[in-house]
């Protein structure tokens, strides 16, 4: 007999699963493989290169073009030092709300759309329906492209995608890109007495680091208000700065971590050049000292942005779903930009506030769980032949 949850009770499930971006998903991935063969339906899945993450798809109705994806990530940030008040990976209910991590961030609607299968099934539904879950969205929308590539694939063409994020069931139809990089800087160790000798590292990175900053207030003073994005400016952020050894040693090593996430009306690509330009030029002045000095630069992440398409047939399924007539922007990346760039209309819609996402004693109201199973329920009504 085929297995019936509860979106509650499918929270629970999903969110025991310990599916931090560094971790496996795999347990989590062959759960709902197995549930959903149980139900008839089959999933084909699609691996990272050494075999221990995959993206899930799998659909449900008749065959044939178009349809609607129902997108989520299946991964969940770390919860490593922060002070969480129960164990982040066991759903605990309080006031109205259940805690755990991936409970807002976005594990309840991936519980929501799974929860509704059996609902799915007993319609007659007049277009397809495509679940499709991904790993690593939290390191950069990683899985994604070979899930796209999965759909490509198996020759099905979306009409439009719905991304499950928190947006406290807001329509968004744009969100900002992200483009991400890691530099390291190579010094020359020495004492610290001896400074005609060595090179300073961190001293060559804190210089880029200024570098940086004076490039974010040059995106502040570009501010675009009228677009509704919060804040209306495209952000500059250094997230990990680590280096030296001893405070009497010139260092020799640095590594700084720093990304943009770009309005649409800004270039990322204009941001990168001119950051590598100045890179180039500071990579010069230290190699005059001494040719060991070196600097290089790897892209981490690189996200497009979901650009606002009046004509979206996405946006304009989400409104009629939710019965608002406004559309919201967000700030945070998606992968609803990767599926836009492919080609397959993509809008932002789910439960939970992305101010719970990503801290300590995450949560998702129960009226937001409710909100987002409606949300599935009409879109099934809509479907109904």
């Amino acid at each position: 007999m085929a297995p019936t949850y509860t979106p509650r009770e499918l929270i629970e499930r999903l969110i025991a699963f310990d599916t931090t971006s560094r971790n496996s998903n795999l347990e989590l991935i062959e759960f709902v493989a197995d549930y959903l063969k149980r139900h008839g339906i089959d999933s084909s899945l699609s691996y990272d290169r050494d075999g221990g993450k995959a993206n899930l798809f799998a659909t449900v109705g008749p065959a044939g073009d178009g349809g609607i994806v129902l997108s989520g990530h299946t991964d969940v940030v770390p919860v490593d030092g922060q002070d969480w008040s129960s164990d982040p990976f066991k759903v605990v209910e309080r006031d109205g709300k259940l805690y755990g991590r991936g409970t807002s961030d976005m594990k309840s609607f991936v519980a929501i759309v799974l929860a509704l299968v059996p609902d799915f099934l007993a319609q007659p539904l007049s277009r397809p329906v495509h679940f499709a879950f991904s790993y690593d969205e939290e390191i950069g929308c990683l899985g994604v492209h070979g899930l796209i590539k999965d759909i490509r694939a198996q020759g099905v063409r979306p009409e439009a995608a719905i991304i499950g994020e928190p947006t406290s069931m807001e329509v968004c139809d744009a969100h900002k890109g992200i483009a991400g990089y890691r530099t390291t800087f190579r010094g020359v160790a020495a004492h610290s007495s001896a400074t005609h000798i060595g090179i300073s590292a961190t001293h060559a990175a804190g210089r880029f680091i200024a570098f940086l900053d004076d490039l974010f207030e040059e995106m502040q003073g570009r501010a675009r208000p009228d677009l509704g994005f919060v804040p209306p400016y495209t952000t500059v952020q250094v997230g990990i700065v680590n280096g030296g050894t001893a405070s009497n040693i010139i260092a020799q090593d640095c590594l700084v971590d720093w990304h943009f996430r770009a309005m649409p009306t800004d270039s990322p690509q204009e941001l990168t050049d001119r950051s590598l330009e100045f890179l180039d030029r500071l990579r010069q002045r230290m190699q005059a000292h001494h040719s060991a000095a070196d600097i290089t630069t790897e892209q981490r992440a690189s996200v497009p942005p979901l650009k606002p398409d009046d004509a979206s047939p996405a946006t304009s399924l989400a409104l009629a779903l939710t019965g608002s007539n406004a559309v919201a922007k967000a700030s945070f990346a998606t992968e609803a930009g990767i599926f836009q760039e492919d080609g397959i209309a993509a809008v932002i819609c789910g439960p939970g506030g992305i101010e719970q996402a990503h801290q300590p004693d995450e949560f998702i109201s129960l009226e937001q769980v409710e909100e987002g199973t409606a949300f599935i329920h009409r879109l099934i009504e809509r479907l109904r032949s």
